[in-house]
Parts: structure tokens; C-alpha cells; sequence
């Protein structure tokens, strides 16, 4: 009987490997007691990094690989030669053998995407998985996908997210039907591309466990006016960086004007606790971690760039995703999902 929760850690991801895997996941520790980690990646550099947090130590073993996977690699070429020794592959193994029960990595999304999919295989009836992001919102937060993983989707496959979507907010937010929008260039149905289009017509005529809200426009994502938003991978990371993008300019105003005067820096001073609170809601390190849903096994995508506070988030949501059997819950949720299209005879073709 599993005890604690195990994540498996591509030590080697990302722009700054274990120099801040390490302490991200040290701050994670801190929150999770019961947390066990297991680190692939070059032995002697994450050894190093450890001897900074004992207390880590006893929580984690290090699994040495020689190969790691390259920010700027193709896929197909990580497919070819990390395949079975690179840091990325073998913490995704761990989670295929039950060795682990969640895999993180900051590294090449598409060799990440490419491996997940080739290790765990996809959950029955999904064609591609897609990468969930949680999304502060004006009233509380919000699921979007996909915000990478494909560029370009079908009818069948936008469908696909909106179940997967759909059975993930269920989980986190505990909505009994959540409400679903596509992301278009308008409200009116005969707007966009024909592919939204048609999968707007499927989701609203079949009789699902969701509330179909319709098209839904850019600004909608923020305000909160969906439970999930469903996109192709191409606009969806669009959004994601503008959205993170506009986080940082707008920081960047408050700052400077902050400094402007004598009594703006007092006002500064006097609601320090204010802009605290909204520093810590508009930072994206907050937030960090892509879900990839619809794969046999939890794979949390860091960012890149993502510093030890970013680390611990993704690890966080990895943490919570295995502790609440998510997967299992989004396999069952989809395969309902299915069968619903499938009885109401608006299977997408």
C-alpha cells in the first residue's frame, strides 16, 4: 500500500536543470510532508545541489542518467537517442512501472509530449493528449487547453478536450457539470473556423455532464465566465504567454509609478499588503505546471524558465493530481463523456 506520494523529477529539464529542481523541490517537501522523490539526471550536479537541503536528502534517491534531452532538440531526434537512458524518458518509466506516481520535467515540451505519448499511451478513445493550464480568474480560476500540445485540432478533437477538460475541472473545483466554451473570434455561431464551428454544434446538441456555454471570446478566459475554455495548441500557448507577458508589463507599471513621487512611494508603503496579495495573484510562477491530460500516468510540464518557486508549484499540482487519483477520475469522466456523444448520435467524424 502506497504510503506516500513518489514523483519522479527530470533533474536535467529546463534552462537551469538541478540548480533549481532542487531547491523547488525542497520548498515542496516543506508543504508536503510526505512527499518521496526520485531524481534521473547526472548524478555528481544533483548530489551537489542536494548538499545545500538535508533535509531533502532523506526524502529522495538520485538515479543517474548520462543522457539529457535538448531545449532546441526535434522530437523525433529526442525519440531517437533519449529513448530509454535520457533523464526525461526514464522519470516518465517510472511512472509507466508504478515506481513513481507523477512525473515532472521543465524540459522540451515536445520531446516530453512525444515520450509521454510513446511510454504511457493514451487513454482509451483519446487520439492526442493536450496540455491543461489552471488560469487565475477575476472570480476564482478557470481550465484552458489545449496551450501547446497540438497545433491544430479537428471537431473530434476539440470535442476530445472539452471532456478531458471537463472531467479535470470537475476534479480540482468540484462542479458537478462544469461549464464548457470554445474559444473563438466571437459569440455568433457563424463565426470562426469550420472545425469550432462543428464541435460548437456537437457539444451543444448531445446530452452531456457539462453546461455548454458556447463560443467564448479572449476576454472571457480572465473574467471567469467558463469552468473550462477548449482551443487548439497554436492559440491556446498564444494566450498563455500574452497572458503571462501582460502580467509582467503591468508589474512593471506598478512599479515605476510606485517610484514616482514622495507620496506615491508612502502609498506604496501604506498598501504594501495589497500589492503583496496581487503580486501573488498575477505571478505566473504561481501558477506553473501544464497538465497533460488524456495519457495512462500524470506528466506536469514546467515551465522552462521557471525558478524554484515555479519548480515547487508544477510539483505541487503533480502532488494534488496524484493524491486525488486523477487520472482514473478523467478516464471514467471521459469514457462517460463518449458514451453521451455516442448515444445522442453527434459523434464527430
Amino acid at each position: 500500500m502506497v504510503t506516500s506520494i513518489r514523483i519522479a523529477l527530470d533533474a536535467m529539464g529546463g534552462d537551469h536543470g538541478p540548480s533549481v529542481v532542487i531547491p523547488g523541490a525542497a520548498l515542496s517537501l516543506v508543504r508536503h510532508p510526505d512527499v518521496e522523490f526520485i531524481f534521473f539526471g547526472d548524478q555528481t550536479k544533483i548530489a551537489a545541489a542536494l548538499e545545500a537541503h538535508t533535509d531533502l536528502t532523506a526524502h529522495s534517491r538520485i538515479m543517474h542518467t548520462e543522457v539529457s534531452i535538448a531545449m532546441d532538440e526535434k522530437p523525433s531526434q529526442a525519440l531517437r537517442h533519449g529513448k530509454g537512458k535520457s533523464s526525461m524518458w526514464q522519470a516518465l518509466d517510472a511512472v509507466k512501472t508504478g515506481e513513481a506516481q507523477a512525473c515532472v520535467s521543465a524540459g522540451n515540451t515536445g520531446a516530453l509530449m512525444a515520450m509521454a505519448v510513446f511510454c504511457l499511451r493514451t487513454l482509451p478513445g483519446i487520439e492526442r493528449p493536450a496540455i491543461a493550464a489552471i488560469w487565475p480568474t477575476i472570480s476564482s480560476e478557470c481550465v484552458v487547453l489545449d496551450v501547446g500540445a497540438n497545433v491544430g485540432a479537428d471537431a473530434a478533437q476539440l470535442v476530445d478536450f472539452a471532456g478531458m477538460g471537463a472531467a479535470l475541472a470537475r476534479a480540482l473545483f468540484h462542479v458537478e457539470r462544469p461549464s464548457v466554451g470554445l474559444l473563438n473570434i466571437g459569440v455568433e455561431e457563424v463565426k470562426g473556423l469550420e472545425e469550432i464551428k462543428r464541435a460548437g454544434a456537437a457539444l451543444k446538441k448531445a446530452d452531456l455532464p457539462i453546461r455548454y456555454h458556447g463560443f467564448v471570446e479572449g476576454d472571457d478566459v480572465g473574467k471567469g465566465s467558463v469552468d473550462v475554455v477548449v482551443t487548439e495548441g497554436f492559440s491556446g500557448n498564444i494566450a498563455l504567454k500574452t497572458a503571462e507577458g501582460t502580467a509582467k508589463q503591468i508589474g512593471e507599471y506598478l512599479r515605476a509609478a510606485m517610484r514616482r513621487s514622495f507620496f506615491s512611494r508612502l502609498g506604496a508603503f501604506l498598501a504594501q499588503g495589497a500589492f503583496s496579495a496581487l503580486k501573488n495573484k498575477m505571478d505566473p510562477s504561481q501558477m506553473n505546471g501544464g497538465m497533460f491530460l488524456g495519457l495512462n500516468g500524470i506528466v506536469i510540464k514546467s515551465h522552462g524558465g521557471a525558478d524554484a518557486v515555479g519548480i515547487a508549484s508544477a510539483i505541487d499540482l503533480a502532488y494534488d493530481m496524484a493524491a486525488s487519483k486523477l487520472v482514473e477520475s478523467i478516464a471514467k469522466d471521459v469514457q462517460t463523456f463518449q458514451n453521451a456523444l455516442q448515444n445522442g448520435e453527434e459523434k464527430v467524424a
